[in-house]
């Protein structure tokens, strides 16, 4: 990545990823977001998810984006339960392994969210839209007031123009919060892992509330599009 995000405070980037979560990057954070969009393994791509939903709840979208969260809840308790299980001298590797999970987890409710409201998954500005999300509610205010971003996530999915530049600068904060909000959960999962189970029981329940707090910004974020 060049230095042109350094403007973003991400200057000390790669450093911190480096020693955090090895090979978590801004390319890494584009990947997770194509497959979670495109699909992977046994999970069908966002779009299709979503409309599973929206053929459940009779053409309902609030009811279909309500179960999109609920399930994804789910998914991202499930995969921080069992990347939390091991001990502690496994700790290096279930890092960047949660990471991974939740990014994908994450990004594929947003985007699930994004496109049930009317949104084009291929545009590189709805998913620029889409990673913001990520941020969390409380960072994205913080970013804007403080001119590292331009604008907040629906903002950006309907800006005029797609700026390249502002790709790279997303995708910067976006694993550099990724990497800061696991590693402030590794306390108390590293003192949870002394006892059989509870680190996992950590895990579980700190992924699954911060994937529900997102799905709900995400939901008041991204409104509606008028539909052509």
């Amino acid at each position: 990545m060049s230095g042109g995000t350094s403007t973003s405070g991400t200057g000390r980037l790669p450093a911190r990823l480096t020693e955090l979560a090895p090979g978590l990057t801004a390319a890494f954070v584009r990947e997770a977001l194509h497959r979670a969009i495109h699909g992977i393994g046994p999970l069908p791509p966002a779009a299709a998810a979503a409309d599973k939903q929206l053929a459940e709840q009779h053409g309902d979208v609030d009811r279909a984006i309500h179960e999109v969260i609920e399930n994804h809840v789910r998914y991202a308790g499930a995969q921080g339960f069992v990347t939390n299980l091991g001990g502690l001298a496994t700790m290096a590797f279930a890092v960047p392994t949660n990471i991974s999970g939740l990014a994908l987890v994450e990004c594929r409710m947003i985007a699930g969210i994004a496109h049930l409201r009317g949104y084009d998954l291929e545009d590189p500005r709805v998913r620029n839209g889409v990673l913001v999300c990520l941020l969390g509610e409380e960072s994205v205010r913080r970013l804007v007031e403080t001119k590292k971003l331009p604008a907040p996530p629906m903002a950006l999915a309907t800006a005029p123009a797609h700026d390249p530049f502002l790709d790279r600068v997303i995708s910067a904060e976006v694993a550099s919060d990724l990497v800061a909000k696991v590693a402030g959960k590794r306390l108390a999962v590293t003192v949870g892992r002394r006892i059989p189970l509870v680190g996992g029981l950590v895990g579980m329940g700190a992924d699954g509330y911060a994937t529900w707090r997102i799905g709900r910004y995400a939901d008041r974020e991204l409104l509606p599009l008028a539909r052509r």
